[in-house]
């Protein structure tokens, strides 16, 4: 699937230092990874999260995501089982996403996960990315398939042909089809749960036009709608930008992305893709349709796509040492009730007044629980529910009852605030909002790679509380260099990294080859592990939509000749 571009929800400007990182995180930042129990808290109880996420970023993410009930593994490498609270959240960017795409004439449906041998091997630069990872059906029973049959890495082979059958004249355009599905990568690097899977959910679009300057527009918008996702529902901050003819997706003109970053780990991740594919497939399966002058043509298309991925960089990007942090929007819980039980105290009404504002906080539109199990005590439920992410705590103690009040905690801050129930319904639903509230983006506009300036609309932007701090945290590890050395020092610590560039793809090979090579040296190893989940070597993340003027004569920091952009750098996963 793809990715797109266009202005906004770029980087800030990069600062010549970019920030250095500290203990397991430069670890991590480097590829080697935290040493065995390294980050371990003392007298952590088994129940909870045993590490911390700066001192052992890998063992604190599987401990969130399986002790906050998100995934339960299974008995098949790179495949888990995704459980109702993550579910919910897929649901949620599933439903919000479905509304954005319908608003510009896309559709749903369903097309078959077999592929055949033919239809896969039809576009030879296509499938020569997915080859390795194709998983192929060859028996069924005790017999022999005649011929093997591919389960879906992606579907362009599989609904082109139907494009073919379908597309005739100008009028059978646009064709805007989506499905909701999943696919299989069979990767052989060390899978990681939501990240680096076998198998994964996504969505796909598939969409055919009558001319490249439609199909362009589409590129971007789509790219914009994904940046939404990233950014008003789930609080990362994404750049946006144009991925170089290396990266590019196979097969077509070019690819636009949303690159998201792991300040943890000090690595980025690709976020989604939307990808220009002109007319390539529709020369190779031969789809043609007849234009308004009566010429026959070859019709523009695009693909695009975003995975349950989304919810690994979730939790990455705003989980704290104590589990999973929700931003409300996604939230299966927006607010969960704990009453406080002492003896004494008439049950039977405490729990009535928490069933009570539990009923009028629904009313107001918040998702909420009362969690009235008696065989935990309430320093437990604290826990618990930390743990899982839930935005909002209420707390309902025999005081509070006789003060006609409640103790509402943020999930995101910890902060504590004792609110009236009389306008308690009103009170959370602001908070909720004010988590994800409107703030004022930093001042400064940037200037587009293709001369554009970023829309007028970028000062009126919104950032969401949650969103303003991690987007002030990801700024804070984008530096600029101008020379190798000082590259590769910034990478060390971390940081991605903004450079002139040539954009000669003979370049780009050479500062993966020498990044990794100059890792290796002074990790003192001599070769890195091919199934290793994440490499040492620095690689394109894009070249970003947002970004300074480049002064004319700036010399590309790795050939010395003319550069012709800046580009964004980084350790990936």
């Amino acid at each position: 699937g793809g990715g797109g571009g266009g202005g906004g929800g770029g980087a800030a400007k990069p600062k010549e230092g970019g920030k250095a990182k500290e203990g397991g995180k430069a670890k991590a930042a480097g590829g080697g990874g935290p040493t065995k129990g390294a980050g371990k808290k003392e007298n952590a109880s088994e129940k909870g999260i045993e590490y911390t996420k700066a001192g052992n970023l890998p063992k604190w993410y599987e401990q969130v995501i399986v002790k906050s009930e998100m995934i339960e593994f299974y008995d098949i490498s790179g495949c888990y089982i995704l459980r109702p609270w993550s579910f919910s959240i897929w649901e949620a960017i599933k439903d919000f996403l479905d509304a954005k795409i319908k608003t510009v004439g896309v559709t749903n449906c369903y097309f078959p996960m077999f592929v055949s041998e033919a239809k896969l091997q039809a576009e030879k630069d296509h499938i020569e990315d997915f080859a390795p990872e194709v998983a192929w059906v060859t028996k069924s029973g005790d017999g022999d398939l005649n011929e093997p049959i591919a389960i879906r890495p992606t579907s362009e082979t599989i609904m082109y042909p139907a494009f073919r059958s379908w597309i005739h004249s100008h009028r059978d355009l646009p064709i805007k089809l989506n499905q909701w599905c999943n696919v299989v990568r069979w990767e052989f690097k060390h899978p990681t749960p939501f990240l680096r899977t076998r198998e994964f959910l996504w969505q796909e679009g598939h969409t055919a036009h009558a001319t490249k300057e439609e199909a362009d527009v589409e590129v971007l918008q789509i790219l914009e709608f994904y940046a939404a996702v990233y950014e008003e529902l789930l609080a990362v901050p994404v750049i946006k930008g144009r991925k170089t003819e290396k990266e590019k997706f196979a097969g077509g003109d070019y690819t636009t992305t949303v690159e998201a970053f792991i300040p943890a780990a000090g690595r980025a991740i690709q976020g989604a893709t939307s990808h220009g594919l002109g007319q390539n497939f529709g020369k190779m399966f031969r789809i043609e349709f007849e234009g308004a002058d009566g010429k026959k043509a070859i019709p523009w298309q695009n693909s695009w796509g975003l995975t349950t991925r989304t919810l690994g960089v979730m939790v990455m990007v705003h989980g704290d040492d104590k589990g999973l942090v929700l931003p409300p929007r996604v939230a299966p819980l927006q607010a969960v009730i704990v009453p406080i039980t002492m003896k004494d105290v008439d049950e039977g009404a405490q729990l009535k007044t928490c069933g009570e504002i539990a009923a009028a906080l629904r009313e107001a539109g918040v998702r909420v629980h009362v969690d009235d199990r008696s065989n935990y005590n309430p320093g437990w439920k604290y826990s618990y529910w930390e743990l899982k992410g839930v935005p909002l705590r209420l707390e309902l103690g025999p005081k509070d009852m006789a003060k006609q009040q409640i103790r509402v905690v943020r999930r995101d801050t910890n902060d504590k605030e004792d609110v009236p129930l009389s306008i308690l319904p009103q009170k959370a639903a602001l908070l909720l909002v004010q988590m994800r509230a409107a703030r004022t983006p930093p001042p400064g506009r940037l200037v587009c790679n293709c001369g554009r300036l970023t829309p007028p609309a970028c000062g009126a932007r919104r950032q969401h509380e949650m969103l303003a701090r991690a987007r002030q945290t990801r700024d804070s590890y984008v530096a600029q260099a101008l020379t190798w050395e000082d590259f590769m020092a910034k990478i060390g610590a971390g940081n991605l990294v903004l450079t002139p560039y040539c954009n000669e793809k003979e370049f780009e090979e050479l500062v993966k080859k020498r990044s990794k090579e100059e890792a290796l040296a002074a990790a003192g190893e001599e070769a890195e592990d091919d199934r290793a989940a994440i490499s040492l070597a620095v690689k394109t993340l894009c070249i970003p939509y947002e970004a300074p003027p480049l002064p004319d004569g700036t010399p590309c920091f790795i050939s010395g000749k003319p550069a012709v952009c800046w580009t964004l750098w980084g350790r990936s996963y």
